[in-house]
């Protein structure tokens, strides 16, 4: 491309993403609110924190409230607070009750109480933590969060499993449980998948979001004969059993089933699409490895409402059926095969898109007209369920999706693949044309060049935009740098704008001015899920200001903590599950190969103010 097209390329992307992003309707998202946490640091100290809305206006402050026993409130800042959404305080007597209360001011006017109450008992353990004591019962694995009741606060649906394998190894599994817990540790409810649901990374992606926006979050997932509800209803058949010799399930019915959130009780229940066909030869092989590898997601197709959109195969055969929850009924939106004979609308085959998909998946308004996309590895599926582009790059193990090069218009999407029949083991490219950047060739392994791990954040401020780790270390322009850092899974957690690595039960930090990678915060007793993966059960802003949160189970798997940062921080960022792309990533972090969430825009050392979400709050009737 000569110098004066690439100008007027990138020119009119812009012009586009600014043209029809304004004009875009409004999202219907989940109204929260205030998210107040605080921790007993010790010494007489705590930290609080608490989210500032994507609806807010930006002149809005605070006053922070503490009440000590039976004791008058007492206003803690001198000024309402107008700059981050935190505050350390000090002189605190915990040896009895002490609660924390914020309330919004408004052109110097304090607001109404709104309930915002965080509460000590005497006598508070100094710990950075919430925990929440498990039911007995499976191993604890992946978790995600949603409003179930409409409290404006997030609940927790944690999946477990028993003897989970993946799809290449035979052998009989156990169940597969999904179950609910308030945030104070209160067991809501538990669904058994039953035994015709294979246990594994691969068989369960439970998408837990709002879908009609009454202001509850439903849950969405396979069923089969002898799934057992939050209320004790057996679907279809329960005494069938289709096991077969080798641990397999490759016969009977497959559903697909919408479950209530306060209750966990079937609201509905459809056929799967597509069903498995035969023994599902279909999708690459017989033994049932291929057949069922499911994705999942959930978008904004419409640009107003969200959809829930589940997924079979990507070795071979990629299938994605769009499904609406609206009034009460389920109803299927659109359905994509790339076996079908249909024509994408970069030109190629819908066969194209074979091969093309990954573990895992990502949620992005890629072309800027107000609607998701699905991007579906080394594809990306159109907001209308059409092709929208196939880089033929192939399948791989990790995926990222953002504007990682803030000084690109639009986003970016940063792949690496596995086994490739082409030059790059990693590469970035432009999310609306599917356009490389840059690529770097995979490392030669024993079955040829495999990259198997991949990451990108922003750890170091000496590069514009974020920093690539695969096949080693580069810039947003693809040079060649000497950073080093984790490749599993990041997190914001300090009090900068960077990005840290999070693995295990770990988080360290890039220091570039010593060159070496430095451990900040262990989650004491717990453990990662997910075999070499490392990955959390969830990464998160659940609660308090912009940073996120970070879910492990204990070691001896009776409880889940809630790791929360104590560390200050100057800077003040909207609540980052009011960005619609943030959002939609925490409800697909649970599909398949675990990966980290992403906003809409770059967040990240010498960032631009966000741009306003352009969203309304329900719930909406």
């Amino acid at each position: 491309m000569t110098k004066l097209k690439s100008v007027i390329y990138y020119v009119t992307i812009a012009i586009v993403f600014v043209l029809v992003t304004s004009a875009s309707a409004q999202r219907q998202m989940e109204k929260l609110g205030r998210g107040l946490i605080a921790v007993n640091q010790g010494e007489g100290r705590a930290f609080i924190s608490w989210r500032l809305l994507g609806t807010e206006p930006d002149g809005i402050a605070f006053n922070i409230y503490r009440t000590a026993g039976d004791g008058q409130p007492v206003r803690l800042n001198d000024q309402p607070m107008n700059k981050a959404t935190c505050y350390q305080d000090s002189g605190v007597d915990f040896s009895q009750a002490v609660s924390y209360t914020v309330r919004a001011v408004l052109n110097g006017r304090e607001q109404p109480d709104e309930g915002s109450v965080f509460k000590f008992p005497p006598n508070a353990p100094v710990r950075q933590y919430l925990s929440i004591p498990l039911k007995e019962g499976l191993v604890p694995n992946d978790a995600s969060v949603g409003d179930l009741d409409g409290d404006g606060e997030y609940e927790i649906v944690l999946k477990r499993e028993d003897r989970g394998r993946d799809n290449s190894q035979a052998g009989v599994t156990g169940e597969t449980h999904l179950e609910a817990y308030k945030l104070d540790g209160t067991f809501m409810w538990r669904i058994n998948l039953g035994r015709n649901i294979r246990s594994g990374a691969h068989y369960t992606q439970f998408m837990v979001f709002d879908l009609d926006s009454d202001g509850k979050a439903e849950i969405v997932c396979k069923t089969a004969d002898g799934t057992v509800d939050g209320r004790g209803k057996v679907i279809g058949d329960p005494n069938a059993n289709y096991v077969n010799n080798s641990g397999m399930i490759l016969d009977g019915p497959e559903f697909l089933t919408v479950f209530e959130g306060p209750t966990g009780a079937a609201l509905a229940t459809a056929d799967y699409n597509p069903p498995r066909g035969g023994n599902g030869s279909g999708w690459g092989d017989s033994n049932g490895n291929r057949v069922d590898r499911f994705l999942a997601c959930a978008a904004y197709l419409d640009g107003v409402r969200p959809s829930v959109v589940m997924c079979r195969g990507y070795y071979t055969r990629a299938t994605l059926a769009a499904w609406d929850w609206r009034d009460g009924k389920l109803t299927q939106r659109w359905f994509f095969d790339s076996a079908d004979g249909g024509i994408a609308k970069d030109g190629k085959p819908n066969k194209a898109f074979e091969g093309q998909g990954n573990h895992n998946l990502s949620v992005a308004d890629v072309d800027g007209d107000g609607r998701d996309e699905i991007v579906y590895g080394s594809c990306c599926i159109d907001d209308d369920g059409k092709g929208l582009y196939s880089t033929g790059l192939g399948h791989g193990d990790a995926l990222h999706v953002s504007d990682l090069d803030p000084n690109r218009p639009g986003l970016e999407v940063f792949a690496i693949h596995e086994r490739p029949r082409h030059p790059y083991g990693a590469d970035l490219r432009d999310a609306a044309s599917g356009r490389i950047i840059w690529g770097k060739p995979g490392i030669e392994g024993q079955n040829g060049p495999d990259t198997g791990r991949g990451l990108t954040a922003d750890v170091d401020p000496r590069y514009p935009g974020a920093e690539f780790f695969a096949v080693g270390s580069h810039s947003a322009q693809g040079e060649t740098i000497q950073v080093r850092g984790g490749n599993n899974f990041a997190i914001w957690w300090d009090g900068d704008l960077g990005r840290e690595f999070l693995t295990s039960n770990q988080i360290t930090k890039w220091n570039w001015e010593t060159g070496q990678t430095e451990r900040i915060f262990t989650a004491e007793g717990c453990s990662s899920n997910n075999g070499t993966k490392s990955t959390p059960a969830l990464s998160a802003d659940i609660f308090g200001d912009w940073r996120e949160e970070l879910i492990e189970r204990t070691a001896d798997n009776s409880e889940l903590r809630i790791f929360t940062t104590v560390i200050p921080t100057e800077h003040r960022i909207f609540t980052l599950m009011h960005d619609p792309q943030y959002r939609q990533s925490i409800v697909w972090q649970n599909v398949a190969y675990n990966q980290p969430p992403w906003t809409s825009f770059f967040l990240g050392f010498d960032m631009k103010t966000p741009p306003k979400p352009n969203i309304t709050t329900g719930p909406f009737k």
